[in-house]
């Protein structure tokens, strides 16, 4: 007994560290072992513990920063996001990450086939040239959240409903404008300026493409009763819409169009009593706009 007592954590085999290892969260690896030596840090690196790539939480700890939109934050991301994918060997089944960059995710989409579940919250620098490569290389999608990333366009959303069948869950929620019930926006005015314009065309892409999708949110788009229409034909599945802020429709427009969905459990319907002057206002010139 006394031995054992007095033996050396040095001495655990490898079995043992990834048994210890793997009741830690993610975050609790990073800070703990990790740390401590080289041998413990190798363990962390083995693709068992390397799967999923979370940084969504960590996100949300912390107050939004205005020196998260800066390149030396991004290269920070990419880095860890490229570490991830070498430690996982191809494993990658989760990626949720902010401020990424085409680089970065152009480099997950070709090694980690794997890939379900994708969220690139907020990613200025991530276009249609990386979401290419991830329609391509990754058909097991299921879930993909690209809110306030505007450098996506419709053009993806075509590659990925032509190229993931799987895809249940799609997120294109955008920067309120101007609503007076929403907290502070901390982002680059220039770049609340891009807000994207054309909802009714990406929902004409979403009821083509996607028919098998169950989760559909678009928060603060520009959609019309048409581009609900189009997506309520296609999208006959779908479970759950968020329509919240999408001042352009109105209740009856939406009751008309989600008629037809039979699964349909829960619709997030936008303010109706949303100030008309806001609406006069939400154009790219105005020195509020965003």
């Amino acid at each position: 007994m006394g031995s054992l007592l007095s033996s050396s954590w040095a001495d655990l085999t490898r079995e043992c560290l990834i048994d210890i290892f793997s009741r830690l969260s993610v975050e609790q690896r990073w800070i703990g072992p990790m740390l401590v030596c080289k041998t413990w840090m190798n363990v962390c690196h083995d693709p068992l513990f390397n799967t999923i790539f979370d940084l969504e939480t960590r996100f949300q700890s912390f107050p939004e920063s205005i020196n998260w939109w800066n390149p030396e934050f991004e290269d920070k991301v990419d880095s860890f996001l490229r570490s991830v994918v070498d430690w996982s060997e191809g494993g990658l089944t989760e990626i949720r990450v902010r401020h990424c960059t085409d680089r970065s995710l152009s480099y997950a989409a070709e090694r980690c086939p794997k890939l379900e579940v994708l969220w690139i919250k907020s990613c200025p620098k991530v276009t249609d040239a990386s979401m290419a490569k991830i329609a391509s290389n990754c058909p097991k999608l299921k879930e993909l959240d690209m809110s306030y990333s505007y450098g996506i366009s419709h053009v993806s959303l075509v590659m990925l409903g032509m190229n993931c069948h799987n895809l249940k869950i799609l997120k294109r929620n955008l920067y309120p404008r101007l609503d007076p019930h929403m907290p502070i926006i901390i982002a680059p005015l220039d770049y609340l300026a891009t807000y994207p314009k054309h909802a009714n065309v990406e929902a004409e892409v979403i009821g083509r493409h996607m028919p098998q999708l169950k989760q559909l949110e678009f928060r603060y788009t520009t959609l019309t009763a048409r581009g609900l229409a189009l997506v309520c034909e296609g999208c006959l599945d779908l479970e759950y819409m968020d329509l919240y802020g999408c001042i352009s429709l109105r209740s009856e427009e939406i009751t008309r169009c989600t008629s037809s969905l039979l699964s349909l459990r829960e619709i997030n319907k936008p303010n109706f009593m949303f100030p008309m002057a806001i609406l006069r206002m939400s154009r790219p010139d105005h020195p509020r706009y965003g």
